[in-house]
């Protein structure tokens, strides 16, 4: 499998910024290709969307917060889509209910992408503008967190359906007679910066301040927990045995009747295969495990006499070993894939970008100093500020070059229908 690199964004030109402008843009429009018409209306659930509601969504954004705003006389699309296509910007109007937008079968999607022409067209002029290229590069970060979530929200509306829909097949396979127990990499402890320096180019309001941080001296996994690790904590009884799970995360369990990760089907024989984007496959015991809340990723760390590493334990790593190559979109893959083997002979971490998300120990809180920024646009990260688990490196659906060290994500930790796993710390 081919590993795609992702680098730090450093700050960019009026010429670059156009072509960036152009390409996220396409992007989307690329991972919409092998959808039929009516995949583009799906919501199984209220967290996911529809492919056609993300696709005028990230419009929306551009025309909300940049035309209207900049351009003298920009008139509307359509007078009800800042309406429809608002996700939660209450500062700016009243959103259009969240668990409603599969019911929107109007606008067509040829209008939608229409209205993705029209916007395209107006924001031209202002690519060259310098003043509003941090905005610009806010919307487009932007689109790329719905590119993945597009993804993402597909295959969960997709599980339900019992003619198992494949986005892409399956482009590799791998021999899994390499296996090697997982190892540990130590590092020391210190006082260090955390958290994105603004001349490193653009960052999210979240990552910052920069500011400095005690960590302790630690070790992380090397690689991440594998299906077959994983499988041996659910053959143990891992999901029957309350002492290694926190309170909420057990009542989680018995309500949910919570047996396996999310995606995972077993056979009246006992075996496992899991549903993807490649379809439905065997399980591939040397991949990472994935589509796990945080509540699953602390139980397994505790029943392997471990834990999952503090985000400052991870971005403390992540800046050391500098392995910013990994399993992106880009690679298009579209699932975890197992580590080469080449890599595994290596002292350093493993799949440290890409390929799942990592649950780490730490509460989605601000940094000390942080500030939204003025108006509506602060509302995008500082009010999910509460009760969310800070997840971090990325993922097979994530663009590359899209994440960096002080990248934060962050979800509820039940949550699993994102690329999710685990790296163990201690």
């Amino acid at each position: 499998m081919e590993q795609t690199q992702s680098q730090v964004r450093e700050p960019v030109s009026q010429s670059s910024l156009t072509s960036f402008y152009q390409a996220v843009r396409q992007q989307t429009l690329n991972l919409c290709r092998p959808l039929e018409a009516a995949d583009f209306e799906l919501q199984a659930a209220e967290f996911v969307s529809p492919a056609k509601w993300h696709l005028a969504h990230t419009s929306w954004f551009f025309e909300t917060f940049l035309l209207q705003a900049n351009v003298t006389g920009y008139r509307q699309f359509h007078p009800l889509f800042g309406h429809l296509f608002n996700s939660y910007y209450n500062g700016i109007g009243h959103p259009y209910p969240r668990h409603q937008r599969g019911l929107l079968s109007r606008p067509s999607l040829e209008e939608v992408l229409a209205y993705r022409h029209h916007i395209d067209q107006a924001m031209q002029p202002l690519l060259t503008n310098d003043k509003l290229q941090p905005l610009i590069e806010l919307g487009l970060n932007h689109e790329q967190q719905h590119q993945e979530l597009l993804l993402t929200d597909l295959l969960y509306c997709w599980s339900f359906n019992p003619l198992q829909p494949v986005y892409q097949p399956a482009r590799h396979s791998h021999v899994t007679d390499h296996y090697e127990a997982n190892s540990w990499v130590e590092f020391s402890g210190g006082i260090y910066k955390a958290g994105h320096k603004p001349s490193q180019g653009f960052a999210f309001d979240n990552e910052g301040p920069q500011h400095d941080v005690l960590v302790k001296d630690f070790a992380l996994a090397k690689r991440l927990t594998s299906n077959r690790e994983y499988l041996e904590f659910i053959q143990d009884g891992g999901y029957q045995k309350p002492e290694f799970w926190l309170s909420d995360g057990w009542a989680w369990v018995q309500r949910d009747h919570i047996q396996a990760p999310l995606y995972w089907q077993q056979s009246e024989q006992g075996d496992y295969s899991h549903f993807s984007l490649n379809g439905l496959r065997p399980l591939d015991m040397d991949a990472p495990v994935t589509h796990i809340s945080f509540y699953e990723a602390d139980a397994f760390a505790r029943w392997s006499g471990a834990r999952l590493a503090t985000e400052f334990e991870w971005e403390v790593s992540s800046v050391e070993q500098n392995c910013r190559r990994g399993n992106f979109v880009d690679s298009q893959s579209y699932s975890p894939q197992p580590p080469h083997k080449e890599l595994s002979q290596s002292n350093g971490l493993q799949q440290q970008f890409g390929d799942c998300w990592e649950w780490t120990a730490s509460p989605y809180q601000p940094y000390p100093g942080y500030q939204p920024a003025a108006g509506a646009v602060g509302e995008y990260n500082g009010k999910f500020m509460c009760n969310q688990m800070v997840l971090r490196g990325g993922s097979c659906v994530t663009p590359a070059g899209h994440v960096r060290p002080s990248y934060r994500n962050f979800f509820y930790p039940h949550e699993r229908w994102q690329f999710t796993g685990i790296r163990l710390a201690r």
